[in-house]
């Protein structure tokens, strides 16, 4: 099975985030923004470890009932969140997608186009 990768890139305001994406080039998860390259690279690798276990995803609704996830560290923070999805069954298959690619090593780093 093909899996995705990590897309490095900057921020609008020069801070560094990266989304990942499935093999068929959609954001399946996306970082908070980070102040250094290097922190957001272990962003990507506490993806890598605790993306692959279901129980370090909480599932949550915005203001309009609609269903999205995050996914924490083993430490509680926050690593990472979805796009809002149109039901509870769409966010599990995204979850499914995240636990299916989070440890693939491959990370394209767009920060210099």
């Amino acid at each position: 099975m093909a899996l995705g990768w990590y897309e490095l890139k900057l921020a609008k305001d020069g801070q560094f985030m990266f989304n990942l994406k499935a093999a068929n080039s959609q954001v399946i998860l996306t970082s908070e923004l980070y102040r250094s390259r290097a922190a957001a690279e272990n962003g990507i690798a506490s993806v890598q470890k605790n993306g692959g276990d279901e129980k370090n995803f909480e599932f949550r609704e915005n203001k309009n009932g609609e269903p999205y996830f995050i996914l924490k560290a083993q430490n509680h923070q926050e690593i990472g969140r979805s796009e809002y999805y149109s039901s509870k069954a769409a966010a599990q298959n995204g979850v499914n997608s995240v636990m299916n690619n989070a440890a693939t090593t491959v990370i394209k780093d767009i920060t210099k186009s």
